[in-house]
């Protein structure tokens, strides 16, 4: 006596190797998931972490500098110090922490239940995992491999051969190969956002109705599509002049080592507005909701970042004006940059109006959104100084410079960053982070960050060089080199503040209860439960303006003044927080972190031209692929739950 359902399971039986994992809860399922959500809170715990290798490496640093003929390090462990400082905030923070947030929400925000690929998704998160484990395994004693050149990788110092070049050793081999790992990553991200954004959005939600923070992620994926691959040439450039002879920046062959400079600022320039820009999304986000008032001229704010992006495209020589590249060019180039000041200006004028008679209220998200402005603000404006020539010119390679960079890329996108945690985490995981210990966490980053980059203005000025690990006593940097150091110890404090908080507030889960809509917000996230369901919203919404979930929590009468409506937004709120039938989303799957962790090996075979190494690699990689294109399909049926809704098993027929 055989049962249909016996026989279905029989057919359908699959080689071990090709079984999908079906569990969404457990540890495993980290390891197994494609959910949007999951991902972005891996993205961000990985940004994280690196963020206190980074923070570490730039304390000693400091300690290196605190005064003068520092002896805490060598020439050439600061030289590996400050060059995967860079590399790690750029490339393993800033950028995963961006794509992190907007894996999480940018699907929420557009009434869409995930993103357009989800596997694709999850690969690229694994490929930035296997590049910084990649460039970290560079420490390993024995290997000779921490790369050493700057984060930026200037040629000639780089792209000689490693037994007779400037940098000995498999330093910038590990570079390189590394930060085009990364740049895989991004960039299917990248595709993936720009995907998703213009064809999930929920009906109704016009490309004028999306949050600002969705149209800045969508021109940060349009600039990183065609940013990444201007870097990965220059870099693949690189590794073969040192690997295989080839001459594509050797002066002596007759070529240019500037070629490189222009590759990599064409490519670092608008890599800029990729980690700012997701920054002032956030920013744009927070003012509106903790001000009570919609975003001051949204068009305005959306076209100013849309002009940002385009603009950022036409400035990268300004990193080259002491290069000798002629008055014209520089003429030219100087202008761009004080061009593209307009738009940026703009911006900050918009968030301030949108704060400027508003009913304000002063939570850590507030603060860190009015840090952001101020501090963004003070690294504009030395920026401008740098599209005046002269003034550039002395202030090349110099601390100022420093000061400069770090005023926009930590004062710009870490303070939106962390404006962000405090804003949304409540909606991740349920519960409230403590606002007397955010408020600390703000102040005492805030005087820590000033502490330790407004003296470096001073120090450049002075004509401290950058990149130098000693100085002689008497020079006048003494002083403001240990103010620095102090500052960067109460940073340090600052994060572990922050850090503590999300752990007693979150994981220990003494916390507030959150609710849906914590912070009476008006963007469609705050309409679903807190944490969302699986699928994000049981019906999927359909939109009738901008801000929809505020319009359908209040009104105005004939004087402008808002009026809650009976519902309370109700109506707009997604249906309970169970499993519904009918709606199925995607079964998680192994393989895309099988062929992300494949080109760890290959890297290595790169490095070591190991043939041995590539064989693993190559197997690891064709095996993932393969598995990953013959994956059985994912929608239920009679003898396959998949993850979806429960199948419908017939009963046993004798």
């Amino acid at each position: 006596m055989t049962t249909v359902a016996g026989a279905l399971t029989t057919v359908k039986r699959r080689p071990l190797l090709l079984r999908r994992p079906t569990k969404t809860t457990g540890a495993f399922s980290w390891f197994t998931t494609i959910d949007h959500k999951k991902i972005g809170i891996m993205y961000c715990a990985t940004a994280m972490l690196f963020f206190l290798v980074g923070g570490l490496e730039a304390l000693l640093i400091r300690l290196q500098l605190a005064g003068p003929n520092g002896t805490v390090v060598t020439a050439a462990q600061y030289n590996e110090l400050f060059t995967m400082h860079g590399t790690t905030m750029v490339f393993l923070v800033g950028m995963p922490m961006a794509v992190g947030i907007a894996n999480y929400f940018v699907p929420i925000m557009i009434g869409a239940r995930d993103v357009a690929f989800p596997r694709l998704n999850a690969f690229g998160f694994y490929v930035v995992v296997a590049g910084g484990i990649f460039l970290y395994s560079s420490w390993i004693p024995g290997i000779n491999g921490v790369p050493n050149g700057g984060w930026f990788g200037y040629t000639p110092l780089t792209d000689t051969p490693l037994t007779a070049g400037f940098l000995p050793g498999r330093g910038p081999d590990f570079w390189t190969v590394g930060v085009v790992m990364l740049g895989i990553g991004s960039t299917t991200s990248a595709i993936n956002f720009i995907v998703t954004i213009l064809n999930l959005r929920a009906p109704g939600m016009t490309l004028m109705r999306m949050p600002v923070f969705v149209w800045m992620m969508l021109v940060v994926a349009f600039l990183t599509v065609f940013a990444m691959p201007i870097i990965t040439v220059a870099l693949i450039m690189v590794f073969f002049d040192r690997n295989y002879g080839s001459l594509f920046f050797q002066a002596s062959a007759g070529a240019d080592p500037l070629l490189y400079q222009h590759l990599f600022w064409l490519f670092g320039h608008p890599e800029v507005y990729i980690l700012i820009l997701p920054g002032m999304g956030i920013v744009s986000e927070i003012l509106p909701v903790f001000s009570r008032k919609p975003l001051f001229g949204y068009s305005v704010v959306v076209f100013s970042g849309i002009a940002i992006g385009f603009l950022g495209w036409g400035v990268w020589a300004h990193h080259m004006f002491a290069t000798g590249l002629g008055p014209v060019a520089i003429s030219a180039f100087g202008v761009s940059t004080m061009l593209i000041a307009v738009p940026t200006g703009v911006k900050i004028f918009n968030w301030l109006s949108t704060v400027w008679r508003g009913a304000v209220r002063l939570t850590t998200a507030m603060l860190f959104a009015l840090g952001f402005i101020a501090m963004f603000t003070i690294g504009g404006l030395s920026g401008v100084l740098h599209s005046v020539v002269p003034s550039d010119t002395q202030q090349t390679d110099t601390y100022f410079v420093v000061a400069h960079f770090h005023y926009v890329l930590f004062g710009g996108l870490l303070f939106g960053v962390f404006g962000g945690f405090y804003y949304w985490l409540p909606k991740v995981y349920g519960r409230m982070l403590d606002e007397r210990v955010g408020k600390i966490n703000f102040w005492t980053m805030l005087i820590g960050f000033n502490l330790t980059f407004f003296p470096m203005h001073f120090v450049g000025l002075y004509g401290m060089p950058r990149r130098t690990y000693r100085y002689d006593a008497g020079l006048g940097w003494d002083a403001w080199n240990l103010v620095e150091t102090i500052g960067a110890f109460v940073i340090a404090v600052s994060t572990l503040i922050f850090l503590a908080n999300i752990i007693v507030s979150i994981m220990l889960k003494r916390g507030a209860v959150a609710g849906d809509d914590p912070w009476d917000g008006r963007t469609l996230e705050w309409t679903t439960t807190s944490p969302p369901p699986d699928y994000n919203f049981a019906d999927i919404p359909e939109i009738e303006g901008r801000d929809a979930h505020w319009h359908h929590k209040y009104t105005e009468d004939e004087e402008g003044r808002l009026m809650p409506l009976p519902s309370g937004g109700a109506a707009a709120a997604a249906e309970g927080d169970g499993h519904h039938d009918g709606i199925h989303m995607p079964s998680p799957s192994i393989y895309p972190l099988i062929t992300g962790l494949g080109l760890l090996p290959l890297g290595y075979a790169a490095v070591y031209h190991s043939f041995a190494w590539l064989g693993v690699g190559v197997v690891v990689l064709l095996y993932g692929l393969y598995a990953w294109a013959i994956e059985p399909g994912t929608e239920p049926d009679e003898s396959d739950h998949g993850g979806g809704a429960p199948a419908r098993v017939p009963e046993p027929v004798h």
